[in-house]
C-alpha cells in the first residue's frame, strides 16, 4: 500500500514539472515566437482571454505572436502555483513583464493575473485556455 502510494506521488511530482516546463517554455515562445514550437504548446481548442477584453483562438494567437501585434519584450512569472486533475492542470502565477509598441517605438507595462489550463494530450501538456486580469 505504502508503494502505491509512493508511485502516484511521484507520478503527481512528474506531472508538476511537465506542466512547470510547458509553462516556461511558453513563457520564453512569447519573448521569442516560433510557429512551430507555438503550435506544440498550444491546443486546437484554445480560448485565450486577455485582460482587455480581448479573446483569441489557436490561430489568431499565434499569429498576433509572429507579426508582433502582441509583441513581450520580458515576461516574470511569480507565485505560481499548479493543481492537477486527472490530465487537467490548473495553473496560477502573477506574470510582470513589458511589451513594446512598435508603431510608437515606446514600450509598456505588464502586471496581471493570470489563469491557465493545460490538458495532457498523449505525453504533451498544452494550453487549453488562459484568462488574465490586470492588477
Amino acid at each position: 500500500m505504502c508503494s502505491l502510494l509512493t508511485v502516484a506521488a511521484l507520478a503527481q511530482s512528474a506531472d508538476e514539472k511537465a506542466v512547470a516546463a510547458a509553462v516556461e517554455s511558453l513563457r520564453l515562445t512569447m519573448i521569442d515566437p516560433d510557429k512551430a514550437k507555438l503550435e506544440t504548446l498550444v491546443a486546437p481548442e484554445l480560448s485565450y482571454g486577455h485582460s482587455s477584453g480581448k479573446l483569441d483562438d489557436k490561430a489568431s494567437f499565434i499569429e498576433s505572436l509572429l507579426t508582433g501585434a502582441s509583441d513581450f519584450v520580458s515576461i516574470s512569472l511569480q507565485d505560481q502555483t499548479i493543481k492537477l486533475s486527472g490530465t487537467t492542470a490548473i495553473v496560477r502565477h502573477k506574470l510582470v513583464g513589458e511589451s513594446a509598441d512598435k508603431s510608437k517605438g515606446t514600450t509598456a507595462p505588464i502586471n496581471l493575473s493570470v489563469l491557465t489550463i493545460w490538458q495532457k494530450q498523449g505525453t504533451q501538456w498544452k494550453l487549453l485556455a488562459r484568462q488574465a486580469v490586470k492588477i
